[in-house]
């Protein structure tokens, strides 16, 4: 298993990543989620070349992706109310569903971790639905805690 940056030529099967990805989150919440993808091509290519994100695919040994994490660099230089401090958000990780079980979300994370240590970052922080357990057991499994809480009531 490899894990290394995305290229455009990664984005038909990044496509196919975003659409289980989606689609977990669909049948958690339909109320919220419409099935689909995120990212269309042309946003993709703009995720790969911005420098203030991270796209980073796991690929087999014939090449095809078994995952994606998609992160973004974060700071608030100037800021009245927080510390001038750099964050690796992670907007998502997604570990194909013929890949689930083989440590793949764990060599995402763990090359996540690494590049915001290189990077000099403070911290790692992301989001995790509640209709998602396997999600939020597996980061917990990494060792992420809580840090704030979502509450919600339907109207």
């Amino acid at each position: 298993m490899n894990v290394r940056l995305a290229d455009y030529a990664d984005i038909p099967q990044i496509l196919k990543l975003l659409e289980q990805v989606n689609l977990v989150h669909h049948e958690g919440r339909p109320d919220i989620f419409k099935r689909g993808v995120k990212y269309d091509e042309a946003e993709l290519k703009g995720i790969i070349d911005d420098p203030s994100q991270l796209l980073l695919v796991a690929e087999d040994g014939q090449k095809e992706l078994c995952g994606h994490a998609f992160c973004s660099f974060q700071s608030h230089p100037g800021s009245r109310l927080f510390t001038d401090i750099e964050t690796l958000y992670v907007d998502d990780i997604c570990v194909d569903r013929n890949h689930r079980r083989q440590n793949v979300g764990t060599l995402l994370y763990e090359r996540v971790k690494a590049v915001a240590r290189e990077r000099g970052c403070y911290n790692i922080t992301l989001n995790v639905w509640e209709l998602n357990p396997g999600a939020n057991a597996f980061y917990r499994k990494m060792g992420l805690v809580p840090l704030k809480t979502t509450l919600e009531e339907k109207l």
